[in-house]
């Protein structure tokens, strides 16, 4: 009886840890900080500039600013993420 209760847990603990890996989304952007104190973000092909301007309010809210706004946009090379965002923290 006592290894069937092993055997049970174990098996209840690998499939709630594989379905917590598997339900973990990935970031659609790469949000960075600078130096200068500018928040960076990589967006994917298919984003809008205000999702993208989203993701930086959300990085500064961390710091308990509430407003963004933007520096500059250029273009990559990376085809993954072709624009990249530079805003400032207010």
């Amino acid at each position: 009886m006592n290894n069937y209760r092993i055997i049970r847990l174990a098996l209840l603990s690998s499939l709630l840890f594989a379905l917590g890996a598997c339900g973990t989304p990935a970031s659609e952007f790469g949000v960075y900080r600078q130096s200068d104190g500018a928040i960076g973000v990589h967006a994917p092909k298919d984003a809008k500039e205000s999702e993208a301007q989203a993701a930086a309010l959300e990085e500064c809210k961390k710091d308990g600013k509430r407003f963004v706004s933007i520096l500059e946009q250029r273009k990559t090379v990376n085809s993954n993420f072709p624009t990249t965002y530079l805003y400032s923290c207010r």
